[in-house]
């Protein structure tokens, strides 16, 4: 039966120049609160410009935003059509 729902996928296992909307956050309180303030939340729509080793390099409401690979592994994604744009 297909429900719809495509699995999510963790932002440091993303192409290069795809997009995608952040699904889910799996961080401690600190953590999430850092990237609250870099403007990444559930519901932000991103684009992955770099991939660094393990970490990656967003671009996310018109910032670009480095994050190490710890981190990047714990943020999930759902595919964006190449239509819609980060915001």
């Amino acid at each position: 039966m297909d429900t719809g729902i495509q699995p999510s996928t963790a932002l440091n296992q993303l192409a290069v120049d795809k997009l995608a909307l952040i699904s889910e956050i799996r961080v401690d309180r600190q953590t999430a609160r850092r990237l609250l303030g870099l403007g990444i939340r559930v519901g932000s729509r991103i684009k992955v410009t770099q991939q660094r080793d393990k970490g990656v390099v967003v671009a996310c409401d018109g910032n670009r935003v480095a994050l190490g690979g710890t981190v990047a592994s714990k943020l999930f994604t759902q595919p964006l059509n190449s239509n819609d744009t980060p915001q």
